[in-house]
C-alpha cells in the first residue's frame, strides 16, 4: 500500500494505454474521491487534507475529464468504473475502498460497487445521480440532438453560469471557479465527452430511468454501509432526490445541508467532513482483495 508525501501534487499514471491524473495523500484505510460530470478532482480540494490525516486519500480526474485521457470507447458509466477499479489495479491498492463520489461520482461510485462490491468497504454519496429523473434543464437540453454541442462551446460567460449553478451561496461564484470551469471546458475532447456522457445518462425528457433501477437493485442487493448526502438548494440534482435514495437504502445514514447547492464539500467543508468523518470512524478495516487481471466492463445504462 502506497505511502506518500502529505502535499503530493496532481501527477499522471499510465493505465492501459491512457495517463490518468491522480493524487495521493496520507495513510490509513483507503478512500476515493470521485468528481461529477464536467469537473475534476479539485472539486476536493478543501477536504482532502482534513481526509488525508486518518486516510489513504486518493483522488483521480474520470477518463475524459479534468487531466484524464479519454476511454478509447464512447463514455458511459460502465467504462467510467471500469477504469477506475484499472486505476486501484495499477497503484496496487488491494484494500477494500470507501468511496465517495459526488454527482456523477455518486453513480460511477455504485457502479463499482455492483460491478466489484468486494473490493468496496462503504459508499459516500454526494448529491449523487442515480435517484430521480429530474436533472438541470442544461443537461436535457444538451441531449437534444443538433443543440449540445453548440451550447457546450466553451465561454467565460456560460462558465461563469455553470459555477453559478453549483452554489447556494453568490460569494461561493469566485474568479478561481469560474476560469477553472472554463479551464475544464477547453480541455481535449471535452465536448464529446460530456456529450457521450449526457447520453448514456439521460435524454431531453431528463436521466433515463433504466439502468438507476437496473444498478440501484444491484447495489442494495449488497447492503454495503452507506452514507447519503445532499444539499437542500441544489438546482442540479433536486434535494428531493435524497427521499428516493433512503427509500433505495432504508439502513444508510443521511445528512441535509441547509442552504447549500450541489456540491457540499466545496460550499459547507467543515460540516461535511463532520459528517463523513463520523459515518468513516464506523467502517471496520477489512482485508485485502486480490483483483482480477481484467475487470468486467459490462453496462448497464
Amino acid at each position: 500500500m502506497p505511502t506518500t508525501d502529505p502535499r503530493s501534487a496532481p501527477q499522471l499514471l499510465r493505465v492501459d494505454g491512457r495517463d490518468i491524473r491522480y493524487d495521493v495523500e496520507g495513510t490509513g484505510e483507503p478512500v476515493l474521491l470521485l468528481h461529477g460530470i464536467g469537473r475534476s478532482l479539485d472539486d476536493w480540494n478543501l477536504v482532502r487534507d482534513t481526509l488525508a490525516e486518518r486516510h489513504t486519500v486518493y483522488r483521480v480526474d474520470l477518463p475524459g475529464f479534468g487531466g484524464s485521457e479519454r476511454l478509447p470507447a464512447r463514455t458511459d458509466l460502465a467504462g467510467l468504473a471500469a477504469a477506475v477499479i484499472a486505476f486501484l489495479d495499477a497503484v496496487e491498492e488491494v484494500r477494500r475502498i470507501r468511496v465517495v463520489g459526488n454527482s456523477l461520482g455518486g453513480a460511477v461510485a455504485m457502479q463499482i460497487a455492483a460491478t466489484r462490491p468486494e473490493r468496496v468497504a462503504a459508499l459516500v454519496l454526494v448529491n449523487s445521480a442515480g435517484f430521480g429523473r429530474e436533472v438541470t434543464p442544461v443537461l436535457r437540453l444538451i441531449a437534444v440532438p443538433g443543440v449540445g454541442r453548440r451550447l457546450l462551446m466553451p465561454s467565460r460567460e456560460s462558465a461563469r453560469r455553470e459555477t453559478r449553478g453549483i452554489f447556494h451561496d453568490r460569494a461561493q461564484v469566485t474568479e478561481e471557479r469560474v476560469q477553472l470551469a472554463y479551464d475544464l471546458a477547453r480541455r481535449p475532447h471535452g465536448t464529446d465527452v460530456m456529450l457521450e456522457t449526457v447520453h448514456a445518462l439521460g435524454t431531453w425528457r431528463g436521466i433515463r430511468p433504466r439502468w438507476r433501477r437496473e444498478l440501484l437493485d444491484i447495489v442494495r442487493a449488497h447492503r454495503i454501509p452507506t452514507l447519503l448526502i445532499w444539499g437542500e438548494n441544489d438546482l442540479v440534482l433536486p434535494a428531493a432526490h435524497l427521499a428516493a435514495a433512503k427509500a433505495v437504502f432504508p439502513e444508510a445514514r443521511s445528512h441535509l445541508f441547509a442552504a447549500t447547492g450541489h456540491m457540499p464539500q466545496l460550499e459547507r467543508p467543515d460540516e461535511f467532513l463532520e459528517v463523513v468523518g463520523e459515518f468513516l470512524d464506523t467502517i471496520t478495516p477489512t482485508p485485502a482483495t486480490t483483483p482480477p487481471a481484467t475487470p468486467p466492463t459490462e453496462d448497464t445504462a
